[in-house]
């Protein structure tokens, strides 16, 4: 079975598009969200523009669910550190039940979490929204090199393929009479036997990986054929250019400002 990362297949809005604007798209988005001055730039460009583009391509529950398990801890343990120990001069504090969290702390931890929101946000929507192939055939074209694009891809479906190969050495270890549930300890110890497989596994399709990709001519000169084309229509092009042009003014308005 083929493993797509991320990707989940539906027909939205966002997958209609190339690549390259979706991902100029999310540069965009992480750029303004440390450049622009005014505080929870993030939290605005979230439920702004994020969460619709998310509903429209329909992967908006996906899309929460992921980001909400994956930086709900660090925003809690970010509000907690941030509010009880933040060093700051300012005294004022705001009592949250029996604790009292400084402000100038809190402020930094909502700013800082906000960020977090569109640094992680954007590029889970890009990969929610693009297959990994798809991806790397675009930036490819676009003139990357192709040994950078396959790293690239193996690196997109690193995680799912560790995760599937995890659940089956478990599956496997669990019928061969291995303990894996209980105390944290006897977890601990389950957890143990099941490295030396999934090492050896890895090591094992990284090479079933190299001997196809040099039995299709990887490293053969010359210009490569693709088997599906992907299409980049004027306007797109068009709306590329425009976004860097914003980011590019948006830098240079910041440099400015700081030297003013």
């Amino acid at each position: 079975m083929q493993r797509t990362g991320l990707f989940i297949e539906r027909a939205g809005f966002l997958q209609r598009l190339n690549p390259l604007t979706k991902g100029t798209g999310a540069v965009l988005l992480i750029g303004m969200t440390f450049l622009l001055p005014a505080p929870l730039t993030g939290a605005i460009l979230l439920p702004g523009v994020l969460l619709p583009l998310a509903f429209a391509s329909l992967v908006a529950s996906r899309f929460l669910d992921v980001l909400v398990k994956t930086l709900l801890p660090v925003l809690i343990s970010l509000a907690l550190v941030q509010g009880l120990f933040f060093p700051t001069a300012d005294p004022t504090t705001i009592a949250i039940g029996p604790l009292l969290f400084r402000r100038a702390g809190l402020q930094f931890a909502l700013d800082t979490g906000s960020r977090l929101l569109i640094v992680a946000g954007a590029p889970l929507l890009l990969f929610q929204t693009t297959h990994p192939g798809t991806l790397v055939q675009a930036l490819i074209q676009s003139g990357m090199p192709r040994s950078i694009g396959y790293i690239l891809l193996v690196a997109l479906q690193l995680i799912p393929a560790i995760s599937e190969r995890a659940v089956g050495v478990a599956e496997a270890q669990r019928a061969r009479g291995l303990e894996t549930e209980g105390n944290v300890l006897r977890r601990v110890r389950g957890v143990l036997p099941l490295v030396s497989p999934l090492i050896v596994g890895a090591l094992v399709e990284a090479e079933e990986r190299a001997m196809a990709i040099e039995a299709r001519a990887f490293n053969a000169p010359g210009p490569k054929t693709w088997l599906r084309d992907i299409p980049d229509p004027r306007a797109e092009q068009i709306v590329r250019i425009g976004m860097l042009a914003a980011l590019g003014a948006l830098i240079v308005w910041r440099v400015a400002l700081l030297f003013s």
